[in-house]
C-alpha cells in the first residue's frame, strides 16, 4: 500500500468540499452523541452496523447530510467504532473514547469503493462535481480508498491509497518469543566484540546499494542521534527557531474580535507560521532517513516511551519529534530493503559498560561520561549506550559468533 498526495487547484467550486466536510463532521458528532446516549439508557455498547443503518435513515431524511456519501458515512462510523475498541481494549493505558469534534475543525471525509471516477487530465469527479489537482506524480497501480483533507490554511488535499503491486510481500515469523519480518538474509564475519561487518545481503526489493554494515544509534535530548560509528547528528529544532514568530502572531491573534475579518487573516498567519516549522521538519526527516539508510543495511535503535518523555521534557521532545522520524524511517527502510531492529525498551544500554558488560545500579541524567568500576574504561553516555545498542541487534539478528543478549523486535 502506499499514499499519494496532491493539492487541489483553488477554485470556488472547493467550497462544496468544505462544505462536505463540514457535513461529515455534524454526521461524526451525532454518532459520538447517539453512543453516549444509548450507552446512558441501556449500559451497553452500540452496534457498528445498528448505527450505520440508524444513520443510513436519518440521512435520507437530512438534506445537508446528504452531501456525504454512503461510502464517507460507513467510514465515520467504522473509525468511531474502532476507537472505542482500542479504549476497551487500552483504558488502563491511558487511551481515552472518542470525543465531539468542532465542526469547523473536522478534517476530511474518506471514500472507498464508491463515490468518485477520476478523468485524464489529472481531474476527479466527486459527488457531482469535477475538482482539477496538480499531478504531481503519477498514480500507479490499483486506488484502494480517496480522501479528501482540508488544511488549517483552508488549502484542499486529496490522499489516494494505491495498491502497488510491485511490491514484495513480507513474511512474518516468530522466533524466541518475538516477531522478525523476513526480508533480507544476513551472515557476518566477526572482528571483535562490537564490530560486525555483514558479509553478504540479499536484498529482493531494495532500489538501493547494499553496504553491508550494521549501527546503533541512541535518541538523545542534546544530541539527536549518536550512532555506533563513531559520529552524532544534532537536530536543528525547527520549532525552537521560529518560537519568536509564532509568539507574535499568536499575540496578534489574540488582539483581534473573535470571528472578524483581521481575526480570520491573524489565525491563518499563525496556522501558517506552524505549517512551516512541520514542513521543514519533515523535508529534514525524510533526507535524514534516506543518508541513515543509503550508509547502513541494518540500524539498531531503542523502544522510546514517548508519552513519558512528553510528561518529562515537554516542549522540547515535540519538537525533536522522534516518533514522526521513526514512522518517515520505517517506510524509507521498507521501500529499499533494509532493516530496523529495535530493542526492548528496560534495556540499559547507558548503564552497561560496553567493554566488560558491568551494569551500574543508578546513572543521573546530567552524568554524562563515567568510569567503570569494574574495568576501569570511561564511556560516554550516548556513545556508549549506541554500542550497547547495535551489539543488542546484532545479536538478535543471531549473526555469527555472537550471543544473544535480549530480545528485541526486527520491522
Amino acid at each position: 500500500m502506499k499514499t499519494l498526495k496532491f493539492k487541489f487547484y483553488q477554485h470556488k467550486r472547493n467550497r462544496y468540499l468544505k462544505l462536505t466536510i463540514n457535513a461529515a463532521g455534524v454526521i461524526y458528532n451525532h454518532c459520538i452523541a447517539l453512543h453516549k446516549r444509548y450507552y446512558r439508557i441501556w449500559g451497553k455498547h452500540l452496534n457498528c452496523a445498528d448505527l450505520q443503518k440508524h444513520i443510513s435513515k436519518l440521512r435520507k431524511r437530512n438534506k445537508f447530510w446528504q452531501l456525504v456519501g454512503s461510502q464517507a458515512v460507513q467510514d465515520i462510523c467504522q473509525r468511531i467504532e474502532k476507537a472505542y475498541q482500542m479504549f476497551f481494549k487500552h483504558n488502563k493505558k491511558g487511551v481515552r473514547p472518542p470525543n465531539f469534534k468542532k465542526v469547523k475543525k473536522y478534517k476530511s471525509f474518506t471514500l472507498k469503493q464508491a463515490g468518485y471516477k477520476f478523468f485524464s487530465g489529472n481531474r476527479i469527479k466527486i459527488g457531482s462535481k469535477v475538482y482539477q489537482f496538480w499531478d504531481s506524480q503519477p498514480i500507479e497501480g490499483k486506488v484502494k480508498t480517496i480522501t479528501v483533507k482540508r488544511t488549517p490554511l483552508g488549502e484542499m488535499f486529496l490522499l489516494v491509497v494505491v495498491d502497488n503491486s510491485n511490491h514484495a510481500e513480507i513474511k512474518s515469523e516468530t522466533k524466541n518469543g518475538y516477531e522478525i519480518e523476513k526480508r533480507i538474509k544476513l551472515s557476518v564475519g566477526r572482528t571483535d566484540l562490537g564490530c560486525q561487518q555483514i558479509s553478504e545481503s540479499v536484498l529482493p526489493c531494495s532500489s538501493s546499494v547494499s553496504t553491508g554494515k550494521i549501527a546503533g544509534f541512541d535518541f538523545g535530548i542534546k544530541t539527536f542521534l549518536t550512532c555506533s560509528e563513531g559520529f552524532s547528528i544534532q537536530s536543528p529544532q525547527f520549532f525552537k527557531q521560529a518560537l519568536n514568530d509564532v509568539k507574535k502572531a499568536s499575540r496578534s491573534l489574540s488582539k483581534k474580535r473573535k470571528g472578524s475579518n483581521n481575526w480570520e487573516k491573524a489565525r491563518k498567519h499563525l496556522a501558517r507560521q506552524h505549517e512551516k516549522v512541520v514542513n521543514r521538519r519533515r523535508d529534514w526527516f525524510w533526507k535524514l532517513a534516506h543518508q541513515l539508510t543509503d550508509l547502513f543495511d541494518v540500524l539498531c535503535f531503542e523502544t522510546l516511551n514517548l508519552k513519558g518523555m512528553q510528561r518529562l521534557w515537554g516542549r522540547k521532545i515535540g519538537d525533536l519529534a522522534f516518533g514522526e522520524f521513526i514512522e518517515i524511517l520505517k517506510w524509507v527502510s521498507l521501500k529499499k530493503g533494509k532493516l530496523i531492529v529495535f530493542i526492548d525498551q528496560w534495556y540499559p544500554s547507558s548503564k552497561t559498560c560496553f567493554h566488560c558488560g558491568h551494569v551500574l545500579k543508578k546513572l543521573e541524567l546530567n552524568i554524562r561520561e563515567w568510569r567503570c568500576p569494574s574495568c576501569s574504561s570511561v564511556n560516554g553516555r550516548d556513545e556508549n549506550a549506541s554500542l550497547n545498542i547495535k551489539r543488542v541487534g546484532a545479536s538478535t539478528l543471531e549473526l555469527d559468533g555472537i550471543r544473544q543478549v535480549f530480545a528485541a523486535t526486527v520491522v
